[in-house]
């Protein structure tokens, strides 16, 4: 069977890459930028075709306010005949006890065509307690609507946890929250304690919800839950979690710090694709976070015996062509 490769990075200084393949063929992406100060949407008919695809501004941030600093991670949705970008933002760039501010927001567009048209401000998603807030994603299990995504437990030691809920609409909980895993293993505690980036996928008979951990240099990393498909998805003892990273940094292929992907399918439909954020060097000067080279990769995704997901390592970057 003929397997695609892509070519990486797909897209140079997009991390937190977000792709989503529609009904109408194109594939559409956003990420966070380098400036945390807009949300980009772009779209292309193939995966490689994104760094040249078709490109919009749906938002850019007040100057000042809740959604005045650190735009991040923002993720498009199609639910119920519409568009939803779920973002996270900040009123200041300061941390307070080594936290941001951020809350999560959501923006809805009407058009068939989500670079086109109008996006309109829904609020923040309200959610237990009004702490540090970020990184929501959403799915739909048997006519439910969830929406997952991390958070600061005021009573909890670390950055953030996984929680889930279903939603009474995209922009609103339908019911109280449940933890689902919380950083215990030393790969998700390295730096700070991190459970970060969530993105779901079903495959056979299963949910999987890949996650981030640790600081976001070299040590950032991913993790894996996964639930059976008829259990309770908001009881947290139906979440299975793998006590070892599924993707992490690998030196042989100068790939480094892989995290905060996204799962899309194939241009063809017959294989599963990871999106996922690396760069290519293990130094850095200041804050990783302010570091803008967390370029965008995509890589197929394989399945063993058992049904799960074998991610493999992250593969080395593009040989690109001598200039005369």
């Amino acid at each position: 069977m003929f397997i695609p490769e892509y070519q990486n990075p797909v897209l140079l200084q997009r991390a937190d890459p977000w792709v989503y393949k529609h009904t109408d063929g194109y594939y559409y992406f956003t990420a966070s930028v380098p400036e945390y100060d807009r949300i980009e949407v772009r779209r292309s008919q193939t995966i490689q075709g994104l760094a040249q695809g078709e490109v919009s501004v749906a938002w850019r941030k007040y100057e000042t306010g809740p959604m005045s600093a650190n735009i991040w991670a923002p993720e498009i949705h199609f639910i119920d005949g519409k568009w939803y970008i779920y973002f996270a933002a900040a009123r200041t760039t300061e941390t307070q006890d080594g936290l941001f501010d951020h809350r999560m927001f959501v923006l809805e567009n009407a058009s068939a065509n989500p670079l086109e048209g109008e996006w309109v401000e829904k609020g923040q998603v309200i959610t237990e307690w009004e702490s540090f807030a970020l990184d929501a994603t959403s799915f739909n299990h048997k006519g439910t609507q969830y929406l997952v995504w991390a958070q600061k437990d005021p009573s909890i030691k670390g950055n953030s946890n996984l929680y889930i809920a279903p939603l009474a609409n995209p922009w609103t909980l339908g019911a109280k929250q449940v933890m689902i895993t919380t950083p215990e293993y030393e790969w998700e505690k390295i730096g700070f304690l991190v459970n970060e980036g969530a993105a779901v996928l079903k495959r056979n008979g299963k949910i999987f919800i890949s996650f981030s951990g640790s600081a976001t240099d070299y040590n950032y990393c991913m993790g894996l839950l996964w639930a059976d498909e008829n259990a309770d998805l908001m009881d947290p003892a139906s979440w299975n979690k793998l006590p070892e990273p599924v993707f992490q940094t690998n030196e042989a292929n100068s790939q480094y710090g892989p995290g905060h992907n996204s799962f899309t399918v194939s241009e063809d439909g017959k294989h599963d694709v990871l999106v996922y954020h690396a760069r290519n060097y293990k130094e850095i000067v200041g804050d990783p976070l302010y570091d803008p080279n967390r370029h965008a990769r995509a890589q197929v995704l394989t399945w063993n015996e058992d049904g799960m997901p074998v991610f493999g390592v992250p593969v080395p970057d593009a040989k690109q062509e001598a200039k005369a």
